[in-house]
């Protein structure tokens, strides 16, 4: 049953300036669609339905997510900090009581966008949703915060940035990393040892249904927000599981999606893939805004949806069953994880080859993080792309302990910036970003 009207704010930026090429999926027309039905439908007629408009992202919003190489203005477009600055817009009119809910329709996409960014990667050149969240804490203070990334392909990149926070849920639903871009997202990327379990992983079958993602979202995604109790839930609305999509392999619907939600409830959307433009995007966005919305969604309907043929087999069903009964084992024995993970160690380190498939840029990537009990812990990363550029980077958590503090800035300070291009320094708690 559709929860009472809610008050909706969207943000729509288009960027018909920008685009990777003129025949590539993420390209200038890919809302055009979308804006149509919005205004065919009346929606922004409805009373408790607001439209905004973007505000601007600045090179210091950038800068409390990533580390670009060398700077962020050799990484960014106006485009990218309009679709940044558009995802803060929704924040902010969430955060400050004007609607309940937000949907940011923008572009360029991000979720692809690491820590440390080189180059574009999965058509991401920043991370939308991280900027977005960063922003929220350095304005509003420490939340909890349970981002659901549904993308068909792995959100690698908002993985990547908060593998270490234990303050933020990163659960990413995506097409087996075994058949679809960019291979990762398995069950065993768990998180970094001081916040085990806050990045979990669901990659499911090609061919999964309306079914399947439903049953992972109320069996395994909604048991998991509930236990780890966000102050705001944030979908990174990906939209490439539609049954038409022509880069994907699965089978969602735009009932599916409304009705995923509506049962998810976030307090923002931001879209990032889907490249159906005329088949999917603008039944898909129409029924999660309606869902948003508190408004029926149930007349929503692509011209050629027909269940029985999207229909998922047995098959599917059961590894799917499997996969969910798997994750939840593991989850609920991740405190005895960390023992085993660190032993008697007090610092951890992980290799990490990083591909920049839109740039044809490779990165290798060393991440030290300490051991700690009473933060996220320090973590320093020394990254050389082929490019020729060799940073060393050091962060300090959110709410980050005196040891790990101390640490920190006696790490950067010792750091001779003459082995490398550029030495960052990153506290995500203070907003304090400094380069040298």
């Amino acid at each position: 049953m559709l929860k009472p009207p809610r008050r909706t704010g969207l943000v729509f930026f288009p960027a018909f300036d920008w685009a990777i090429s003129p025949n590539h999926p993420e390209r200038e027309e890919r809302l055009l669609y979308t804006q149509d039905q919005i205004f065919e439908e009346g929606l922004l007629d409805r009373e408790n339905i607001v439209e905004y408009k973007p505000g601007l992202a600045t090179f210091e919003d950038i800068n409390r997510a990533h580390f670009c190489v060398p700077d962020a203005p050799s990484i960014v477009t106006e485009s990218h900090l309009i679709s940044a600055g558009g995802a803060i817009t929704a924040a902010q009119k969430v955060l400050s009581n004007e609607v309940d809910n937000a949907f940011a329709l923008v572009r360029p996409p991000g979720h692809h966008a690491m820590l440390v960014v080189h180059g574009a990667r999965g058509f991401c050149n920043v991370n939308i949703e991280a900027i977005m969240v960063e922003w929220i804490r350095h304005h509003h203070g420490p939340k909890r915060i349970a981002i659901i990334d549904t993308d068909c392909h792995h959100g690698d990149g908002t993985q990547d940035i908060y593998w270490n926070d234990p303050d933020t849920l990163c659960i990413s639903i995506h097409q087996d990393g075994r058949t679809l871009y960019p291979g990762t997202g398995f069950r065993d990327e768990f998180g970094g040892p001081n916040a085990l379990g806050t990045t979990i992983n669901i990659p499911l079958p090609p061919q999964t249904s309306d079914e399947g993602f439903l049953m992972v979202l109320e069996r395994a995604i909604l048991p998991i927000i509930e236990d780890f109790k966000p102050d705001l839930v944030i979908n990174s609305a990906g939209q490439d599981n539609h049954y038409t999509d022509p880069i994907t392999n699965m089978r969602f619907s735009a009932q599916g999606y409304a009705r995923l939600n509506e049962r998810l409830s976030p307090h923002i959307a931001v879209l990032e893939g889907g490249y159906a433009i005329e088949q999917a995007l603008p039944y898909v966005n129409l029924g999660i805004i309606l869902a948003m919305a508190g408004l029926d969604y149930s007349q929503v309907r692509e011209p050629d949806y027909d269940p029985a043929r999207l229909r998922q087999s047995p098959e599917i069903t059961a590894r799917i069953e499997q996969e969910i009964e798997s994750l939840l084992r593991m989850y609920k024995a991740r405190q005895s994880m960390k023992t085993r993970l660190v032993g008697g160690a007090n610092y951890l380190k992980r290799q990490k080859a990083i591909y920049y498939d839109t740039d044809g840029i490779s990165e290798q990537q060393e991440e030290t993080v300490r051991v700690c009990g009473d933060c996220g812990g320090l973590v320093m990363i020394e990254s050389v792309a082929d490019t020729g550029n060799r940073i060393f980077a050091t962060i300090l958590p959110g709410r980050c302990c005196p040891d790990c503090r101390t640490k920190g800035e006696h790490f950067y300070e010792r750091t001779n910036p003459g082995k490398y291009n550029r030495v960052f320094f990153q506290d995500r708690e203070k907003g304090v970003f400094l380069t040298k």
